[in-house]
Order: C-alpha cells, then structure tokens, then sequence
C-alpha cells in the first residue's frame, strides 16, 4: 500500500469508530459538566462544597445598650439639629432602660457612646437612627435599684441555634444570612440570658443545623452542649414572606427553647422591601431577647434535667455502693479501706473530680488562629468543653472551658502544650 493512501484510511476508521458504554457514559458526565459549568458558573458550583460559613459574634462590652431609636429633629443648622437629636436619643434610651428621671447634662455623663445606625444630615434636619450605650458602672446601680422586683441574676449558659426560614429553604450555618448576623452583632451585656454564641466555622455548620430542632435524643443534645459549655438551647426562628420581588417582606418570629423544642411566644412584623429586612431582624431580636428575659423571670428556663439524668443515675449508683461497702466494713481503718478498680491509695473512693468553668483569654489576629487555639484548648487534658463567647479578630478573644480540677492545674495543663499562661482571678491567658 502506498504510503499516501494511510490518512485517508485513518480518517474513515475514524468516522465509522462508535465508543462503548463506559465511553458513552464518560462522554456523557463530560458533556454534562460542560453544560453546567456553562449555565451556572464555576463559582456557584464549588461553593456548594466550600467557603465561609457562619459570622463569628462581636465581642461584647460591659455597657448597657440600646439601639434602634428613631429621631427627627431640626436646629439652626447641622451641628445644632445633631446635637439635639443626640440628647433626644440619649433621653428615649434612658427611658427605655427605666432610668429615673434626669437632666440632659446627668444623662450625659454616663453615656460611654453613640452608635450611628443611619443619619441623614440636612441645613435645619437632622434624621437618623441611633443607639445608646451607657456605661455599666456608673447606670447599672441607678436601673436597678429603678427597676423593683425584677432579678439581676443572669441564666445558664445557653446554646443559641438561629434558624432562618426563606425561600423555602431553612438554615443556620450554612450561608452568611441576616438572621444569624443580627444576633453576632448583638451585645449581649445588658441581657439577663448567658448566650453561647457558635461562630459557624470548622464543623460546627454540620452539626448545628435546622435539623438539628427536631431532634429529641438526650444523648446527642447532652454531647452537643458539652461541646460548647451550655446547659441548655434557645431557638429562634424568623421566617420571611415575600409577597412578590421587591416588595414587603412579612417576619414571622417564634421563640423556642430546649431539646424538646418548646413554643414560647411568637409575633410578626413588616419591612417595606429588601432593604428594610435588616433592621426587622435587629428590632425582632429585641423583642426575641425579651421574650427570654421573661421567660428566665418566670423560670421557665431552668436548664431541662433530663439532659443530666444518666449521670445523676451514674452519682445516685455511686453513692449506694459507697454507703453499703461502708456497712459491710464499719470497723476497717484508714488502712483497710478497700479500693476500687483504678483507684489510687492516696484518693478516696467518694473523691468526685471538681469539673468548674474557667474565662480564657487569647490572641486571635485570624479567623485560623481562632480555630486553632480553640481546638488546641479542647485536646488538653482534663477540659471537657470549650467554645468561644466572644471573638475579635485582631485582638484578643475569650472563650469558655469546662475543665475538671482547679485553675492552676488548668493552667500547667495548657503550659505542657506549648501554651504560654498568665493566671489572674478566675481568668487564664494564653499565647504562644
């Protein structure tokens, strides 16, 4: 054969070629992924499998807050209207707080700041929306002693889970949404609840979940909260209803609470469109915190004891053996008491390790050094829960520990590793 003639056979081999099925389906999964990549982008597509998840809360100051007041004011001109809706703001805040009555100038002096939401400025108007933040030490003995009757005492520890229900869809991690922003922004100071506030990263967006509500398994709730050094969960749940694209957007907000998902209480609000949903959510979880607070006063929220029951049965089982073996050997000496399996000579068999709560400080300049540290602090020996309370990145973080035995001992844990710690009152601080 000549040479010359080989393309040619080639190409008809060519033409005449059929793949097999593992070829047809190869073909197919390629064809298929270049139609997607084509339709939806390559972007959307791995952020199904990745990406930032959760906003982590703001640290929270000792002040007392308000926010969310309206002002409408004029003056002779700029600097004057906005000087007089800030005095107008200080009073509502005041107000709103209990406070007694006061002059402006008394007001003032405890004002530690003034948090603009929004402000329009105009020649003779001044239009905004503002918050009020007083400082504790000098407003907290004069609203307390203002507000009779009602306790000052501040709840357990409780896991917060906000589920957020649009477009059919529900979630808490999975994406950054409003929901879960408004309460990370929320300064928790002023409130009577103890929130335990999760960042979302790592694998808490796995396991914190709307599923995550209706599950009732005691055992999985008591391992989820040791997790993070709760007692107890609360559940707030906004669902948003849009009556058609840009228009009003209606929030349903239930307040649920515990393992068994209890109904607290429930209300509705409006928002004129998207762009109003923000500040929805941030006056909802106004009214969220107070239908807690309430709920706290009346104690509802004692942390469920069915949460605890297998080690209250494990304690109560102690207790009997220890008071029969007691019977059977009344006359045995410091020296013949027997010792159960795995215990030392020098301990003694009713000896119960002191599990307490400790405040770590540590420096977080990322979100990696976040995650790092507090996984570092959960692997030490001795800690059994651990979970941030508050995070600012870029400076220093805390984070609640549930560790058993003392501080020191804690602390000679954390130095075996790698940890440099400062022991203060109550209070560890850690860096490398």
């Amino acid at each position: 054969m000549h040479p010359l003639t080989l393309p040619t056979l080639s190409a008809q081999r060519l033409r005449s070629y059929r793949p097999g099925p593992v070829g047809q389906l190869v073909i197919g999964l390629s064809a298929a992924l270049t139609l997607a990549l084509a339709i939806v982008g390559p972007d959307r597509l791995i952020a199904q499998i990745e990406g930032e998840r959760g906003i982590a809360p703001l640290a929270s100051s000792t002040d007392i807050e308000v926010r969310g007041i309206e002002i409408n004011v004029t003056g002779k001109d700029p600097q004057e209207a906005r000087e007089t809706g800030w005095k107008e703001a200080q009073r509502k805040a005041w107000e709103q707080i209990g406070g007694p009555k006061m002059s402006d100038e008394q007001i003032d002096a405890m004002v530690s700041a003034v948090v603009i939401e929004r402000e329009q400025i105009g020649p003779h108007r001044y239009i905004a929306r503002l918050g009020v933040l007083f400082d504790r030490a000098k407003a907290g003995g004069m609203i307390s002693s203002a507000q009779e009757g009602m306790p000052v005492s501040r709840s357990a520890p409780m896991l917060l889970l906000p589920i957020l229900d649009s477009g059919g869809a529900s979630q808490v991690f999975e994406v950054r949404g409003p929901w879960q922003r408004a309460w990370a922004n929320f300064q928790t100071a002023a409130s009577p609840i103890d929130y335990v506030r999760p960042v979302g990263a790592g694998g808490e967006s796995l396991v914190l979940n709307a599923g995550q509500a209706s599950r009732r398994s005691r055992l999985w709730w008591r391992t989820l909260l040791d997790q993070f050094g709760a007692s107890d969960v609360l559940i707030p749940i906004a669902r948003l209803e849009r009556e058609w694209p840009g228009g009003p957007v209606k929030g349903t907000f239930t307040a649920r609470y515990g393992p068994d998902n209890t109904y607290l209480d429930s209300f509705t609000l409006t928002a004129k469109d998207d762009r109003g949903v923000p500040a929805m959510l941030n006056q909802a979880l106004i009214r969220m915190d107070q239908i807690y607070a309430g709920a706290l006063y009346q104690g509802l929220l004692r942390p469920d004891p069915t949460l605890n029951a297998d080690q209250s049965a494990f304690y109560a089982a102690l207790q009997a053996l220890q008071a029969q073996a007691a019977k059977e050997a009344p006359e045995a000496g410091p020296l013949d008491t027997p010792l159960t399996p795995g215990a030392s000579p020098s301990a003694s068999p009713s000896a119960v390790a002191k599990v307490s709560t400790f405040t770590v400080q540590f420096a977080s300049p990322d979100a990696a050094a976040v995650d790092a540290a507090v996984s570092s602090v959960r692997g030490t020996a001795g800690v059994q829960a651990a979970a941030t309370s508050s995070i600012a990145i870029g400076g220093t973080s805390v984070m609640r520990v549930t560790a058993s035995g003392s501080l020191e001992e804690l602390a000679a844990a954390l130095r075996s590793r790698g940890w440099q710690v400062s022991v203060g009152s109550n209070v560890l601080s850690i860096r490398r």
